[in-house]
């Protein structure tokens, strides 16, 4: 079992190997779906100081640091940050939009499938990064299951990475990583 290292201080050197371990597996799987520039590209926020020192502060290891400071002070200002400059994440395309009505809501906006596939390799890294040995193939779905906000992400967004995690679940992750591939192909016609 991880420690418990959330109130015994600051520990950089821990979150930036966490961090780096993460970024490296997700550049392996945006590789594997010939996304290099993304790959190469993932979470370079994260090395930020407004994102990287608070992520040391708030280090537990077994979580992402984010959770940690919501639970201590209400919000996550890495978070706040990191979303706005982070495409393969549903956050970063909520906008107002304008309803038939002529009403405005804040609403989830279609992602392109090159980064649905990108936060489809995130959830994977991130899942096998804080779970370790306990990480199956179930895992990224009951995360994303249990943590994603149904109300902001579009449904076509959905419906798609949805379909990703189920296959991987269902078939491993051989046959995920053939159908995401297969799905970017039929979008860049």
């Amino acid at each position: 079992m991880e420690k418990d290292l959330s109130s015994s201080g600051f520990h950089p050197i821990l979150h930036f190997i966490t961090i780096t371990k993460h970024r490296h597996l997700v550049c392996r799987y945006c590789f594997r779906l010939g996304l290099y520039r993304q790959g190469i590209l993932h979470d370079l926020s994260k090395y930020s100081p407004s994102e990287f020192w608070r992520g040391a502060k708030y280090y537990r290891g077994f979580e992402s640091p984010n959770d940690e400071e919501r639970q201590q002070t209400g919000l996550s200002l890495a978070w706040l940050h990191h979303k706005g400059r982070n495409r393969h994440h549903l956050e970063y395309w909520v906008d107002y939009r304008q309803e038939p009505d002529g009403s405005w809501v804040f609403a989830g906006n279609p992602m392109p499938m090159n980064y649905i596939a990108e936060m489809f390799c995130d959830r994977i890294a991130a899942s096998k990064t804080y779970l370790g040995s306990r990480y199956t193939d179930a895992s990224p779905l009951e995360y994303y299951a249990s943590h994603e906000m149904a109300h902001l992400i579009h449904p076509k967004t959905a419906a798609e990475i949805e379909a990703m995690l189920r296959v991987l679940k269902e078939e491993g992750e051989a046959s995920a990583f053939f159908y995401v591939k297969e799905r970017l192909r039929q979008n860049t016609r």
